[in-house]
């Protein structure tokens, strides 16, 4: 851990002078992929075909590529712009499944403090909170991401409980012993009764201290140089191009778009709508009693 204290540093000691610029900015491009196993989805009632199509559907929602513009300590994160493809079609889908995920991102590392835009059926809120606390453990071990040498970093990282891409299948075992204590053959099978998020992940980060800034892709930040790379549960943030002080220099910001409130409000706002959604779903399914 000495030696490798001492090389983060004498790299630091070495470039520096790339943040002492007042205007300082950098940009870095990720490409992000989140893999599903449809498995057994849908308790056997969906044919391959359907499973095939579905999978098809989410995979332009779980890889896009991302834009982290940065300066010592303020970025933003969005997803770039891209047109979408003639008669491409699923809009509806689309629309639907963006509600659950995140839109632009604002970091302020000085004022610890995490700003995301999400629009959600319909209405526009901005979400504020504190950055995460990452208790990250710097690892002996090296690799190379491009032209940056990078230093590995772990941490156990808590999930929001409404992420969309961290939530899974639930056991088998579970789901059969939940299903003998609640069996009702008057209710139909609910798809949101199949899924669970976990509460704690493991996640690996690469950084690099030839950038030294705290900062990185989506909330992840706290390592003494850029983060260029993360796996967090089944989902992958790599760098894929970097710029320094580019002439074509990107505002930074806070949003204002938005009602604003906590994560925490959000959820709850969240959680209404799928228990409303819930109750359509089943109510669509049922038989008319006389």
């Amino acid at each position: 851990m000495r030696t490798l204290t001492l090389t983060i540093f004498s790299v630091l000691f070495c470039i520096t002078s790339i943040v002492t610029a007042q205007d300082f900015q950098g940009q870095a491009i990720y490409q992000t992929k989140t893999t599903v196993d449809m498995g057994d989805w849908g308790g056997g009632q969906m044919s391959e075909q359907q499973k095939k199509m579905i999978a098809e559907r989410m995979k332009s929602m779980l890889e896009k590529v991302y834009v982290l513009n940065f300066n010592r300590s303020e970025s933003t994160y969005k997803e770039e712009d891209k047109l979408e493809a003639p008669g491409a079609g699923g809009s509806r889908w689309g629309g639907m499944m963006s509600s659950f995920t995140g839109g632009p991102q604002y970091k302020n590392i000085k004022e610890n403090v995490i700003l995301q835009e999400q629009e959600f059926f319909g209405k526009q809120f901005l979400v504020k909170d504190s950055l995460p606390k990452l208790e990250w453990k710097l690892e002996n071990e090296t690799k190379q991401i491009g032209q940056y040498t990078c230093f590995k970093a772990t941490t156990t990282k808590k999930v929001d409980e409404m992420d969309f891409t961290k939530m899974r299948r639930k056991n088998k075992d579970d789901e059969k012993k939940e299903s003998k204590e609640t069996a009702d053959t008057t209710k139909t099978a609910d798809p949101f009764d199949e899924v669970e998020v976990p509460e704690f992940i493991i996640v690996t980060a690469w950084y690099t201290p030839q950038i030294p800034v705290n900062n990185g892709p989506g909330e992840y930040h706290g390592l003494p140089g850029l983060i260029l790379e993360v796996t967090a549960d089944k989902t992958v943030m790599l760098c894929t191009k970097i710029v320094m002080n580019p002439q074509d220099k990107q505002k930074i910001e806070k949003p204002e778009k938005g009602e604003v409130v906590s994560r925490e409000e959000y959820n709850t706002i969240m959680k209404d709508k799928i228990e409303e959604m819930r109750q359509m779903y089943g109510g669509r399914g049922r038989g008319r009693r006389d």
